[in-house]
């Protein structure tokens, strides 16, 4: 029973997460990219370039139809539960960006500084992006080509986004000149690179290594506390030649603060080393 209730806080905890990150990308999307004509590329972009040049549907609505022939992909080459969460992250994405339309409508620039709005749009974006990636979800559109190259060629995020969204971005330059075709290159390539910094940072684990007299102690906390567990074996000091244990772990950051709280307080004299990963593969962290 506390098994499927832990389930289900999981489920609910990442639906919330994802939540704020299409929050993020909606404001990034129609506050800053929209009425600047920047394309960094996705289904924002290509409902950008559609509704200038084919204005009979707003962008929005534009933005909508192709997400849903995308999701439709989706559903067939990236999984079930990945197609849903996509699914609850496209529609709200788009039932965002209408109400805007309806409550916020917006014909042009907030401000007269073009480079000051297309940094609040990268950075915007990128962080939604990098924040559904983390769940294993996306806006729709293009990123589901981006999951879907990341799933069958092991491409990293940044890197597929930046093939799925070049030829969007460019077309920038025909739809609103070379001055917006220029802020959009500049956009896409900041923002690849932005979506795999905050992945990485996202997904960041502490590795240890603790040298100490008191094994037990140390590997029940993080076995009993942490639910993870460890790999211990003897060492020998090569100065004082005395025998001590040597014992692994990994744990996320939040917990880091803890172990290494609980190991100074059960050996004062344990010595302590923590590296920072941005991957680890294998049970209670990711799948392969």
């Amino acid at each position: 029973m506390k098994t499927k209730e832990n389930k289900i806080l999981k489920t609910i905890i990442s639906y919330l997460i994802m939540t704020g990150g299409v929050v993020l990308m909606t404001v990034g999307v129609y506050f800053f990219k929209i009425p600047n004509g920047f394309v960094t590329g996705g289904v924002s972009g290509i409902g950008t370039v559609l509704g200038k040049v084919a204005p009979i549907l707003s962008t929005a609505t534009w933005i909508s139809i192709i997400n849903i022939v995308l999701l439709i992909i989706g559903f067939i080459f990236v999984g079930k539960e990945t197609g849903i969460k996509t699914a609850y992250c496209s529609l709200m994405f788009s039932g965002l960006s209408m109400i805007l339309e309806k409550i916020v409508p917006i014909t042009e620039p907030l401000t007269n500084q073009p480079f000051l709005e297309l940094v609040y749009a990268i950075m915007l974006t990128a962080a939604g992006s990098a924040i559904m990636f983390s769940q294993a979800a996306s806006s729709g559109g293009t990123d589901i080509i981006a999951l879907i190259l990341k799933k069958y060629t092991r491409t990293n995020v940044g890197r597929a986004l930046l093939y799925t969204d070049f030829l969007v971005a460019a077309s920038s330059f025909l739809s609103f000149g070379v001055g917006a075709g220029l802020y959009s290159m500049l956009g896409l390539f900041a923002k690849a690179f932005l979506v795999d910094g905050i992945i990485d940072n996202i997904n960041s684990c502490k590795y240890f290594v603790v040298i100490t007299d008191k094994p037990d102690e140390v590997s029940e906390f993080v076995i009993g506390e942490l639910n993870h567990s460890v790999t211990k074996h003897t060492v020998v000091g090569g100065f004082s030649g005395t025998e001590k244990y040597m014992i692994h772990t990994v744990c996320h950051r939040m917990d880091a603060i803890r172990l290494r709280k609980k190991v100074k307080e059960v050996d004062p004299n344990a010595f302590t080393v923590i590296t920072t990963t941005s991957e680890i593969v294998g049970r209670g962290f990711r799948g392969v």
